[in-house]
């Protein structure tokens, strides 16, 4: 198969779902997990799977700790490359989120190696190895099995010091929320499947979900973070819900403030709504407190199953507002778009009607 070949193969064409949407939704997983016994106490553990963070973190000694995280997915776009490049960003995101170093990855390839020729293979190791490049991460080996659905991802391992791990129970009430990147990815990448967006659409789409959360890290390491979290499957809304049950506060969140990309709510009206994206807000019934007047379509689009997104950073407010314009001039898509409460612990509020455009979102 040539290059001319591979360029045609519509790798999202061969699954059923795509992207962090491919997750087993919150409320399945919660079933099964429930029902597991809980692991063996250990006092390196600093964070384990009591709050569903990012990461684990485990102590090596009083200044060094593990932070491992692993996750891999059906492809996401058509191109083998940017799928590579996709997978890479969205697993390296989870050391950022934990205030970790990424170090070392490993692949994890699944690949129908009879039915595909093993160039589109080659494309998808090779995006991957030049976004870990640009991370600084160091590729030490995989795994790979023969399957009927392509699915690629990385566990990775990062350095953190015991006393700066971010962890996503930390907010503390009255802090702001800044979110790093604009939300509507599954519905966009859902509607990529359909042929229904332009090329520079899917560009556009592609180079959110490729941007390393890095620079956003980086940024925000001197200032008081007190959570942070990374958007990816279960949403906006719903990584935010684990932060708020997490940390035994309330959340509010302006949707007029929140960045959405360009043609989401147009392709949502459509039906282009990714079942993650429906499993997301049919679990946060009840935990969710909506405007009377707030449509359906902006409901789902604060619940969509988004791939390789943004941090949501809770931090003093003091420092929000310098934090933020630091990343905006770095050039990161970031936005204020609410705060943690002492009030309803555990919950979110939603105000204002109408999710912003992530054109307008920063003002």
């Amino acid at each position: 198969m040539d290059k001319q070949e591979n360029e045609r193969i519509k790798l999202t064409s061969l699954s059923t779902k795509g992207g962090c949407g491919c997750k087993i939704g919150p409320a399945d997983l919660s079933a099964v997990l429930r029902n597991l016994p809980a692991p063996t106490p250990d006092p390196n553990l600093l964070v384990g799977l009591d709050t569903s963070d990012d990461a684990g973190v485990y102590r090596i000694n009083d200044d060094t700790a593990l932070v491992q995280t692993l996750d891999f997915f059906t492809p996401i776009v058509d191109d083998p490359y940017s799928f590579g490049q996709v997978a890479a960003a969205n697993a390296i995101s989870d050391i950022y989120a934990m205030g970790g170093k990424p170090l070392t990855a490993l692949n994890i390839v699944a690949f129908p190696i009879s039915t595909l020729d093993k160039s589109v293979l080659a494309d998808i190791l090779r995006g991957a190895g030049d976004k870990m490049r640009e991370a600084g991460v160091t590729l030490v080996g995989g795994h790979s099995i023969d399957d009927r659905e392509p699915k690629f991802g990385l566990s990775v391992t990062g350095l953190v010091h015991p006393d700066k791990v971010r962890t996503n129970a930390g907010a503390r009430p009255g802090d702001k929320l800044i979110l790093t990147k604009p939300i509507g990815v599954g519905i966009l990448t859902t509607s990529i499947k359909k042929d229904l967006l332009s090329g520079e659409e899917v560009e556009r789409v592609t180079k959110v979900m490729t941007t390393l959360n890095k620079t956003a890290a980086e940024i925000m390491e001197p200032y008081d973070v007190s959570a942070c979290t990374d958007v990816t499957g279960f949403g906006l809304l719903g990584h935010g819900m684990e932060m708020a049950k997490g940390s035994g506060v309330g959340i509010r969140i302006q949707a007029s403030r929140v960045p959405v990309l360009p043609r989401v709510r147009e392709l949502a009206e459509a039906g282009q709504i990714p079942g993650g994206t429906r499993n997301n807000y049919a679990h946060l019934e009840g935990s969710v407190s909506y405007p009377d007047q707030m449509d359906q379509i902006s409901r789902y689009i604060l619940c969509d199953a988004v791939t390789s997104g943004g941090l949501l950073i809770a931090i003093h407010p003091e420092q929000a507002e310098e934090l933020l314009q630091k990343l905006l001039a770095a050039g990161v898509e970031a936005a204020m778009i609410g705060e943690t409460t002492d009030e309803y612990p555990g919950t979110i509020v939603i105000s204002d009607i109408h999710v912003a455009s992530a054109a307008s979102a920063n003002v």
